[in-house]
């Protein structure tokens, strides 16, 4: 036997832990994979799968890889604290700045999901055609459908872009909508004072 392999332990499938398992599936995968896909792979239930997850989270909170979990799928991606160390390694422009405009309208399908674009022009006041169009254009939102009324209008959600873009693992992290102060209130401060 030869020097280098006697030196080196085989290593194989039972010898790895299910986070690490998960962890080669995901890092081969082009796009973001189907729990069920992740149980079907690993001949495991749904429960396995999110307890091997959750420790793959915490496994990669030390390192420069993170989870991301969108629409019932799940990725890998780097640490958003690490983007422009990336843009400089693989010579990318600085990330895309959106508009106030665009930022207000992703705000509303990022909360309101999913959404119609009468929904939205109704939040916003004003006709949203041309950034809806923009932010599909962009990846950060796609189409999920139609309602069931009338005109049957297409239902928006972000993306697992989106969540790339401002550095989230699942939609959950978004900061809480803050609270609006009511018309009474700042009415009778006013004539109160």
């Amino acid at each position: 036997m030869s020097e280098s392999k006697a030196n080196v332990a085989p290593e194989t499938n039972a010898e790895l832990t299910l986070a690490s398992k998960i962890e080669a599936l995901l890092f081969v995968a082009a796009e973001p994979i189907p729990l069920a896909q992740l149980a079907s792979a690993l001949d495991v239930n749904l429960s396995v799968v999110e307890r091997g997850l959750n420790e793959l989270e915490q496994a990669l909170n030390y390192r420069g890889l993170r989870l991301q979990r969108h629409g019932g799928r799940v990725q890998l991606s780097t640490a958003p604290g690490l983007a422009g160390l990336i843009e400089k390694f693989l010579g990318l422009e600085a990330v895309t700045h959106l508009s106030r405009v665009a930022m207000e309208t992703l705000a509303i399908i990022a909360y309101q999901q999913p959404c119609t674009r009468p929904q939205v022009d109704s939040i916003r006041g004003v006709n949203s055609d041309a950034m809806l169009k923009s932010l599909l254009n962009k990846g950060l939102i796609q189409e999920m459908g139609r309602t069931d009324g009338p005109g049957r209008p297409i239902l928006y959600s972000t993306t697992p872009e989106f969540l790339q873009h401002f550095g989230l693992s699942s939609i959950s992290e978004l900061p809480p909508l803050a609270a609006q102060p009511s018309v009474e209130n700042g009415q009778n401060e006013v004539l109160k004072g």
